[in-house]
């Protein structure tokens, strides 16, 4: 068996311990790694429906021993898979206790989500099997995940500070704190098999929400090092760019003009653990293609957040022409800007003028690139930029909307997305997506809580006010309708009519942290 570490009972002095020793702590191997043939004989019988349901499983004893034991009675003619992995495995999952929560019709939805909050809460300061320990408690998405997913946080951290929980919104930047510095980045989520890749970098926009309640100066300069540490790790790789093919390395690119953007990246090459059987799937149906070239496209769709869309595919109606790694996406490249203009702010409030300079005109070189790579004069739209081809990938998002968000659209461009916006991309629940019909959950008819929060965020910043809140209304409709006939708020909706989503790897999940603080934010303002 295992020995296990034991916590003191006193919940400071946990919290302290964790931030100290945990950062120190080595992290478990993730499950197809150290569970070996086990792990994918479990995936390939379907022994759970979900890949992911296996590996949150916590070990009872260490992988490599469960592995030597399986090994040793696989071929006995009375061995039975199910008993050995119930035998040797345990789901943690205490939050289930709280799972008897049910909805009451008398209940408005805001204090519908008011009592969501707690019972999506996690406190996990023992790392157990995949899952990592965290020193603060966190709110998860819900459903199917249970973790402190990255760029969900930003908005369940919205709705969290229309309900005054900055307490919580704290615990949560310094959850990401501790992991800056014990892994030199913010990974998906908490779970060992997310440690090689990351999500939307929004942890500046988090800085800054935090700072409208503590103050600017004093949360700017607390921020700092870690916004420079995840600088750090998106822009790894520079010095190496002139030998990599397609001057790519990483995470970063150098264009033919010598501006230098961002891609979503994996740092490994083979199935996604939590989605394996899926993935070697759409290896098998892919004959012409190498397969690890295959899932690292794969696996940085899943950095992308947009997991998965035709923005990534070649032919938009087949996930297995996705090609990911090769597009330079607006959406990245203007959270990366935001976070340059970040720093530059932080060194202004610090009175250092020379390392405000280098960032601020970092930013602006990034402004400049996306203006250079992602505004299309024939779609009057932003686009996402196929690096390989060198040209435009022809899939028009909403990621458009982010050049607006972070205000480096002109006027003139902003107004043409405006209009492009509302045209082809407003429906009856809100905005799409994508303008592509794929059954892939990240595009049409599904609508998003976060687009539609960048969206109406983006507009406002160039006066498109009716727009915005034409989208507001129709968006938290839409959430009332799917509320009042099945008493949840859900990951998606389908915002053509239906009002439920669908499409993707998994079931509609419901719970949910995201859709609950966009509405909760929506709902607050005046």
């Amino acid at each position: 068996m295992v020995r296990r570490f034991k916590l003191p009972r006193d919940e400071r002095l946990k919290t302290a311990l964790v931030k100290t020793t945990g950062v120190l702590a080595r992290v478990g191997t993730s499950p197809d790694e150290g569970l070996g043939e086990l792990f994918q004989v479990v995936q390939d019988y379907r022994m759970y429906d979900d890949d992911k349901t296996f590996v949150d499983l916590v070990p009872r004893a260490r992988m490599r021993s469960i592995q030597q034991e399986y090994m040793l009675v696989r071929d006995d003619p009375d061995f039975d898979l199910r008993e050995f992995i119930n035998r040797h495995f345990y789901e943690f999952a205490p939050h289930k206790e709280k799972e008897d929560f049910a909805t009451d019709p008398h209940r408005t939805i805001t204090e519908h989500i008011h009592l969501l909050w707690d019972v999506l809460e996690r406190r996990n300061r023992l790392s157990r099997g995949s899952l990592i320990a965290l020193p603060y408690s966190y709110i998860v998405p819900g459903g199917r995940f249970s973790e402190q997913f990255y760029w969900d946080s930003y908005f369940i951290m919205l709705g969290l500070a229309a309900d005054g929980r900055w307490k919580m919104i704290e615990g949560m930047m310094k959850n990401y704190t501790f992991m800056i510095r014990k892994f030199g980045y913010i990974p998906t989520a908490n779970r060992t098999y997310f440690l090689s890749r990351s999500q939307p970098p929004f942890f500046s926009q988090m800085v800054r929400l935090l700072a409208s309640h503590k103050g600017r100066t004093r949360t700017f300069v607390e921020y700092l090092p870690y916004m420079q540490r995840e600088y750090r790790f998106w822009m790894k790789g520079r010095s190496k760019l002139a030998k990599a093919e397609h001057r790519a390395f990483a995470r970063v690119v150098e264009l033919p003009n010598g501006m230098i953007l961002n891609r979503y990246y994996d740092n490994k090459m083979t199935p996604r653990p939590e989605s394996l059987t899926k993935d070697k799937a759409t290896a098998y149906e892919s004959p012409n293609r190498e397969s690890d070239r295959l899932y690292l496209h794969l696996r940085a769709g899943a950095e992308s957040g947009w997991d998965f869309s035709s923005r990534w595919f070649t032919d938009p109606n087949d996930i297995r022409t996705i090609h990911t790694a090769d597009i330079i996406p607006v959406d990245l490249n203007c959270l990366l800007y935001q976070l340059e203009a970040t720093i530059a702010e932080s060194y202004r409030l610090l009175k250092n003028p020379l390392m405000a300079r280098k960032f601020q005109n970092l930013a602006t070189r990034r402004a400049n690139a996306i203006q250079t790579y992602c505004w299309s004069d024939q779609e009057n739209f932003f686009v996402d930029y196929n690096f390989h081809h060198q040209a435009p990938t022809g899939q028009l998002s909403l990621a458009a909307l982010f050049p607006l968000y972070v205000r480096i659209a002109t006027k003139r461009q902003a107004d043409a997305v405006a209009m492009r916006l509302e045209r082809d991309f407003l429906k009856e629940g809100g905005l799409l997506a994508t303008l592509t019909a794929n059954e892939q959950q990240w595009d049409a008819p599904n609508g998003w809580a976060p687009l539609q929060w960048i969206a109406i965020e983006s507009l406002r910043n160039y006066g498109h006010h009716e727009l915005a809140n034409e989208i507001k209304h129709r968006w938290i409709r839409t959430n009332m309708k799917v509320f009042t006939q099945r008493h949840k708020l859900v990951e998606k909706y389908d915002v053509t009519g239906s009002g439920i989503g669908g499409g993707g790897e998994y079931p509609l999940q419901d719970g949910f942290g995201w859709t609950n603080g966009v509405l909760a934010a929506l709902l607050a303002e005046k």
